[in-house]
């Protein structure tokens, strides 16, 4: 399986969820944050600010003469998206487009929102091939990793299959 934005953020945040859902196991059909999500991205569509890309097995919120635009509703998990659109950065590289990451932190109640930038350089792009090669071994282990409780946890998807 080619490792998308959603598997690496899921390695940061959690390896039982990221082994759940590479291996099939999607429960979040039924989750408020994923549709919230959605419904950020059919609004930017709506009023076409939405430039959604796919290129691969990624999509990528926004191109920019200069960055690569990641829109994100909360800043709950920053590392996690760096992570992400460090990526999709090396994914456009690959491609011999270079751009720099934008991160935009849509905040809840807020009228303003965080922007943090990112760039693909050669100490984040070694970590990142590391990163990939961890993310692959763990999804081709025949069951999950042991399940760690997070205070994170209660807001999660898959909260009831780890937990009761």
């Amino acid at each position: 399986m080619k490792v998308n934005g959603t598997l690496i953020n899921y390695y940061f945040f959690c390896k039982t969820k990221l082994w759940l859902h590479a291996n099939r196991i999607n429960l979040e059909d039924n989750s408020e944050d994923v549709r919230i999500g959605k419904v950020l991205h059919e609004i930017n569509e709506e009023k076409g600010d939405n430039t959604e890309i796919a290129i691969d097995n990624i999509k990528i919120d926004k191109l920019t003469k200069d960055y690569l635009v990641e829109v994100k509703k909360s800043d709950s998990d920053p590392e996690a998206v760096k992570w992400q659109v460090l990526l999709y950065l090396y994914k456009l590289k690959q491609k011999g487009v270079i751009k720099k990451g934008k991160i935009e932190f849509i905040e809840k109640r807020k009228q303003s929102k965080k922007v943090h930038f990112v760039e693909l350089d050669e100490v984040n792009e070694r970590e990142l091939l590391k990163v990939l090669g961890e993310i692959s071994s763990l999804i081709n282990q025949p069951k999950p990793p042991e399940v760690k409780f997070k205070r994170e946890c209660r807001k999660c998807a898959y909260y009831e299959y780890c937990f009761i």
